[in-house]
């Protein structure tokens, strides 16, 4: 920094005399201009030589300027080197002391795991020692083991007489304990399967008792319908709603057959079968509505002069109040006569 501050102020000094001798200059100009006397030869030449030296110390001067200007960028350049070294040490220096505490946790660790490998060796040169004296012990224990046998053998020799006296009263004793035990394990066995055959009655007629009453206290609901006997219907300009006039079954008499609309009487889950006959050639086709939301569009065309049948269900949840209807869509015709080709139907599967 004092480098460049000297710099610095030379720069200034040299430019201050550059700006009185070049205006020193310039006022020599002006009077040589005003006086047109001619001069010596030699007074030519020392203003010629002066002319020539102001551009090169001002070209001189100029460099000086740049090279202070660079070593300025540089000196910037090695703070902010000098600065980001400066946090890196201090990260390192973070973790340096992280891994010295990281070191010291590993000594004392490994502290411990000595102190209880000592432990365990010293347990383990009992254990030997234990187990050398076990040996020793079995060892005399063999000894007395084979004397004992020899005294066993002869005992033995001495009671098999008796047992060979005994053995025709024991086998008709165990014969008769044995037929005895069996007896008594049959009818431990049949006293509990008929324990567990009146406990499973009992429950069995305490489940039917309560399927009895949840049957007569859940509502029956099922319908079987048929459209008409008039033959064709349709197709009309605007849909129609379908009235199915013959009723074959109606538990529940949700559904009527002067509006043809189904009125569902409890909260649950509903089965519906729906059959289209088309004849003769044309669309056909139908509408499946719950309220006033079209639920299934069914359409077939028969370009043929042949019956033709389809059939589709739906398993739909209900609550009390909604209803259930069938459309024929405008343009479309449905067949139905005394043979009962388009039928609808449904049922209550179960309350919720």
């Amino acid at each position: 920094m004092r480098v460049v501050a000297g710099l610095l102020l030379l720069l200034l000094g040299l430019c201050g005399s550059g700006a009185q001798g070049e205006a020193g200059g310039l006022g020599e100009v002006a009077e040589i201009n005003q006086n047109p006397d001619p001069k010596h030869p030699a007074e030519e030449s020392t203003q010629q030589s002066t002319k020539q030296t102001y551009p090169d110390v001002w070209t001189e001067l100029r460099a000086l300027r740049d090279m202070v200007v660079e070593q300025q960028v540089h000196m910037e350049l090695l703070q902010r080197e000098n600065s980001v070294q400066a946090t890196e040490l201090v990260s390192l220096e973070s973790r340096l002391t992280s891994s010295e505490s990281k070191t010291r946790d590993l000594e004392k660790e490994n502290a411990d795991l000595q102190t209880r490998l000592s432990s365990s060796e010293s347990e383990l040169l009992i254990s030997k020692s234990r187990i050398d004296q076990l040996e020793r012990e079995n060892t005399v224990q063999a000894t007395e083991l084979t004397s004992l046998g020899s005294r066993l053998t002869a005992t033995e020799s001495k009671t098999s007489d008796l047992e060979k006296e005994n053995a025709d009263l024991q086998t008709r004793l165990s014969s008769s304990e044995s037929r005895i035990d069996q007896l008594e394990t049959e009818n431990a066995a049949l006293q509990t399967r008929l324990n567990s055959s009146e406990s499973e009655l009992l429950i069995s007629k305490s489940r039917i008792d309560q399927l009895e009453r949840e049957n007569a206290e859940q509502p029956k609901v099922a319908f079987y319908t048929a459209l008409t006997d008039a033959g064709n219907l349709g197709p009309y300009n605007t849909d129609m709603t379908l009235k199915y006039s013959k009723v074959f079954t109606n538990i529940g008499k949700a559904y009527s057959p002067s509006t043809g609309f189904f009125t569902a009487p409890v909260k649950g889950v509903y089965w519906f079968q729906f059959t289209v006959f088309g004849y003769p050639v044309g669309s056909f086709g139908i509408f499946f509505y719950k309220n006033d939301q079209r639920i299934m569009f069914n359409v077939e065309t028969n370009n043929e002069v042949i019956p033709e049948y389809f059939t589709n269900s739906l398993v739909l949840e209900l609550t009390a109040g909604d209803e259930i209807h069938l459309v024929l869509p405008s343009g479309h015709s449905i067949f139905d006569n005394s043979d009962h080709h388009s039928t609808f139907s449904g049922s209550l599967l179960f309350t919720l």
